[in-house]
């Protein structure tokens, strides 16, 4: 497997060795041992300050998307309304994957190089069509943008909406997600962003009012979460948990929260200044237009003309420097550095934008 000295891909990240260490060790069952149960108990309530709620936060083995699908399958059935509120190619995915359990969808849509805006039209749409569900995507790293949410919350409060959903995914830990103030039923993250921890666990926070309906539509699936309202108080999961994925996920946590989340904002902020900043001062153009929000953890930035992102991205890695490419529409056509978790360090971003240069 080829290791590069530069790592900027947006996710997986790479992982601090106190993550690694935690992880790299020999595991009792956790269905048996009180030792697991005390420390999924310790990563809730780390987890629970990252996502800024008071909420039960339910910790699932498997990437990300198992928490996005299990959240709707959970909430979710045939005929049911959903807005979707989208900005990019997740935004626009979860709508479909929506439709896929049969929901009726109605999409909110702004191009990929928007953040949210036109809140008189969202709320004129969310008071046309009743949802039941609203979906959104906090940061779009194909995009490398950072959608607002307070004012969709305020919106989703005045007009009674049940359930908010958001894929924080790649915000979490990397900017402030203040879930309970922003009217988040449902806050998703992964394990393999700005956690820097390997990409095998998910969570989310519930609220009291997604576990009402939860309890009423009892989807019993894999990835269900009711077995989870209850999995810590009787010591019974759904499925054997990953012992190992608990630990590295703590482990991550606890490094954020021990820098001070002030602090670790800051960071994200400063590298994501720099990144774009010299990324323009070489003449090339960041993705997003000029007035949407740009994400403190991932950079979007056009490919050159000039250029095929191949061929670009194979000149990087002769270099040392891994980037990420995009997807959908945004195909060949935009390349992302991830100045996230473990990746937001100024030296390693230096690196990364003196490539890029000696590369142009």
């Amino acid at each position: 497997m080829i290791r590069y000295p530069i790592p900027m891909v947006p996710g997986p990240v790479s992982v601090p060795e106190t993550v690694l260490n935690a992880y790299a060790q020999n595991y009792g069952s956790a269905d048996l041992e009180s030792e697991f149960l005390s420390l999924y108990n310790q990563t809730e309530s780390k987890l629970k300050q990252l996502l800024g709620t008071q909420n039960q936060v339910v910790i699932k083995t498997g990437e990300g998307m198992v928490a996005l699908w299990g959240a709707l399958k959970s909430c979710l059935q045939p005929g049911d309304r959903v807005l979707a509120v989208a900005s990019g190619v997740f935004g626009y995915g979860i709508g479909e994957m929506a439709k896929k359990l049969g929901a009726q969808v109605k999409t909110v849509g702004f191009a990929y190089n928007e953040t949210y805006h036109d809140w008189k039209m969202i709320e004129e749409t969310i008071s046309e069509f009743q949802p039941k569900m609203i979906t959104a995507v906090h940061c779009e790293t194909p995009s490398g943008t950072l959608n607002p949410l307070e004012k969709l919350g305020e919106i989703k409060k005045r007009q009674e909406v049940p359930l908010l959903y958001v894929d924080v995914v790649a915000s979490v830990g990397g900017t402030p997600v203040l879930s309970d103030e922003w009217q988040i039923d449902l806050a998703l993250g992964g394990s393999q962003k700005v956690l820097s921890a390997p990409p095998e666990m998910s969570f989310l926070s519930v609220s009291p009012k997604a576990w009402e309906i939860i309890e009423s539509i009892a989807y019993i699936g894999y990835d269900a979460l009711l077995p989870f309202k209850s999995a810590q108080k009787e010591h019974y999961f759904p499925y054997t948990p990953s012992w190992h994925g608990v630990a590295a996920l703590n482990a991550a946590a606890d490094l954020l929260l021990s820098e001070g989340l002030d602090t670790v904002f800051d960071r994200h902020v400063r590298t994501a200044a720099f990144t774009q900043e010299r990324i323009q001062a070489m003449g090339l153009e960041l993705f997003a237009v000029e007035e949407a929000i740009k994400s403190p953890t991932v950079t979007a930035v056009k490919v050159p003309e000039k250029f095929r992102w191949a061929d670009l991205n194979n000149r990087f890695r002769e270099k040392g420097l891994v980037v990420g490419g995009s997807y959908g529409p945004l195909a060949d056509k935009v390349f992302r550095l991830g100045h996230m978790g473990n990746q937001a360090r100024m030296e390693l971003v230096q690196q990364a934008l003196e490539v890029i240069q000696q590369v142009l």
